[in-house]
């Protein structure tokens, strides 16, 4: 490789990397907890306490649930309602003030679907797991911080490729993984910095990507409203405001029948953003590890229970929905999440031993100009 080219490459990188090192930092510090917060909750006493009943107990129909969730939190509507992957006996609530309210400020719990009682839900509403996540997301400043996040993971990409373009020729003056150790200690960590990075190459541009997607949830989401829903619900432009809607006993029933094979895994209720102001919208998923990521909307009539459509699923939330637990390690339950925690830890030592060598090679040069004059 010539030179100039070297050095183009070279300031491509140490730029994107300077730029965005210590947001990576956070994500990484932030992420690590985050990768473990089933367990972590489980360990804290997080975890909602279902009592104790005969096996096959049968569980409330779905709307003495919605009434029991409702009940609970006195002066709120239902945003969501959804399963307990882990536990065949939960079902998970989201209230807010309106139905239209900002996730943020909505209230998550849990119910024993057997007995409609609610279980508190203390990390899904704040604590430190929650602390960890809005950091992680949004920096507390919501869709600003999603995109200021999303184009560190842009710049995050760019420093990896750059810097594997670096390392290709450095690779034919030393063999694969050689560190040397009788050098100096900057040299040292430059053979680690590059030997590490190697190494988790493929995973930093895994988690790069699927965070860049996942910080961009709420504009997918906002295309997938104007473009798809958007379309099926036109025939309800006009139509008066909802005053009152059917019980939602056969809103899974109806689903199930239009969509053979699938599953339900939650419910948006009328006027929140993933439905509309006149329909309940159920989200069907595979049945297998892989499409039980993947959404299939079925948009019910919320006063007549008539099926409106079932929505086809558009490229880009196919990709969000399979990003966000790639993103996290959730795919292949704790070896995986251990995996996924040792690179997070030696992708912080990549990202610290790069602010050490631009540290050290700028007081070199300081030091040099200051010898020279």
């Amino acid at each position: 490789m010539k030179s100039h080219t070297v050095r183009r490459w070279s300031f491509v990188h140490t730029w994107s990397s300077l730029i965005c090192t210590l947001f990576l930092l956070m994500l990484a510090l932030t992420g690590l907890p985050l990768i473990f917060h089933h367990e972590i909750d489980h360990a804290l006493g997080d975890t909602p306490a279902y009592r104790d009943m005969p096996a096959g107990t049968p569980h409330l129909n779905l709307q003495r649930l919605v009434e029991a969730a409702e009940a609970y939190r006195p002066g709120e509507v239902m945003q969501y309602f959804g399963w307990d992957e882990d536990e065949p006996d939960g079902v998970m609530a989201i209230t807010a003030a309106t139905a239209g309210t900002e996730p943020n400020l909505s209230h998550t719990f849990a119910l024993d679907a057997r007995t409609g009682e609610a279980l508190p839900m203390p990390s899904a509403n704040g604590g430190f797991m929650m602390v960890m996540l809005r950091l992680h997301v949004d920096l507390y400043a919501e869709l600003p911080g999603k995109l200021l996040l999303a184009f560190m993971g842009l710049l995050f990409v760019v420093a990896i490729v750059s810097g594997t373009v670096l390392y290709a020729p450095f690779m034919r003056k030393l063999g694969f993984a050689s560190v040397r150790v009788d050098k100096s200690p900057r040299t040292r960590w430059l053979d680690l910095h590059n030997l590490i990075g190697i190494v988790t190459l493929t995973w930093v541009l895994v988690v790069g990507i699927t965070g860049v997607i996942s910080a961009c949830a709420d504009l997918l989401i906002s295309s997938w409203r104007n473009d798809a829903l958007v379309s099926m619900i036109a025939p309800y432009r006009d139509a008066p405001p909802l005053t009152g809607r059917a019980p939602a006993d056969e809103l899974v029933t109806i689903a199930k029948a239009a969509t053979p094979g699938m599953t339900p895994d939650f419910i948006a209720f009328p006027g929140t953003r993933f439905s509309s102001e006149h329909h309940y919208a159920v989200f069907m998923k595979g049945s297998t590890h892989l499409t039980s990521h993947l959404w299939t909307p079925v948009l019910i009539d919320a006063r007549t229970l008539q099926i409106t459509a079932v929505i086809a699923r558009p490229w880009y939330m196919d990709a969000l929905a399979m990003s966000q637990p790639l993103h996290f390690g959730d795919y292949g339950g704790l070896p995986m999440k251990i995996l996924w925690a040792a690179l997070d830890v030696l992708t912080i030592i990549v990202l610290g031993s790069g602010l050490y060598l631009w540290w050290v090679k700028r007081r070199a040069r300081r030091a040099s100009a200051q010898v020279t004059a």
